[in-house]
């Protein structure tokens, strides 16, 4: 550290400064993002405050919320003054951000291809892998559940049909939709995407299941099989 330059704890600050001082006087709304993270982190390094640290978090991720919804417990544990308490608490706050669009009392109604976006962008917006979801749906297209069935890498992931026939067969679903992303930003579906379309629509003409959609999302676009006409 330099000479004479100490880092001042916030206990030291102006009581006005203090975030959760700040809070409780001023209302949560009145704190900037790094002062919440710090309220959520408790302390920073021997160099940095709690918010100078997570100032410098932000910083890395362009200021943006959703950016560091990305980084992982390892990531953020990358800086200086966060260990996997801290980042695990951090990685927590920003599941609960991805989560803020969903419906905790009735489960919401599915019937097109944009009601099955809005649902699972905030699932799937930041992923930096591919993931796929299947949705379950009862007689009146309300969720039942949605469950991940298959996870890969950057371009590609494998879903075994029969997992996802399991599941809707375990919980009694009448209508199902395949959701997955495509973390490079291209909408456009791959062959193997148009494969398994084609296999899981077979399933489930057999079992006689409906399938609703098969989506591709990305962060602010998606492509729709039943749109397109392709299912």
């Amino acid at each position: 550290m330099t000479e004479g330059k100490q880092k001042k704890s916030i206990k030291e600050w102006a009581v006005d400064d203090r975030p959760r001082e700040k809070a409780i006087k001023n209302g949560i709304s009145t704190l900037s993002k790094s002062e919440l993270l710090a309220i959520l982190v408790g302390s920073g390094n021997d160099e940095e405050s709690a918010v100078d640290l997570m100032k410098r978090v932000l910083e890395s991720c362009g200021n943006r919320i959703s950016e560091l919804a990305k980084l992982s417990v390892d990531d953020l544990c990358t800086f200086r003054g966060i260990g996997p308490a801290k980042a695990i608490t951090i990685v927590a706050a920003c599941e609960l951000w991805k989560r803020r669009e969903g419906n905790e009392g009735e489960q919401p109604c599915i019937t097109s291809s944009h009601d099955l976006y809005r649902y699972f962008h905030p699932i799937l917006c930041d992923s930096p892998v591919e993931r796929c979801y299947v949705m379950l749906l009862n007689r009146m297209n309300r969720v039942i559940d949605h469950v991940l069935i298959g996870t890969g890498g950057l371009t590609a992931t494998v879903v075994d049909i029969r997992l996802v026939m399991r599941e809707a067969l375990m919980k009694r679903a009448t209508t199902i939709a395949l959701c997955h992303n495509h973390p490079s930003g291209n909408i456009k579906p791959s062959r193997e995407d148009d494969k398994l379309t084609e296999n899981l629509a077979q399933a489930c003409r057999v079992m006689n299941i409906r399938l609703l959609d098969h989506i591709v999302i990305t962060d602010g676009a998606y492509f729709s099989y039943n749109d397109e006409a392709r299912l």
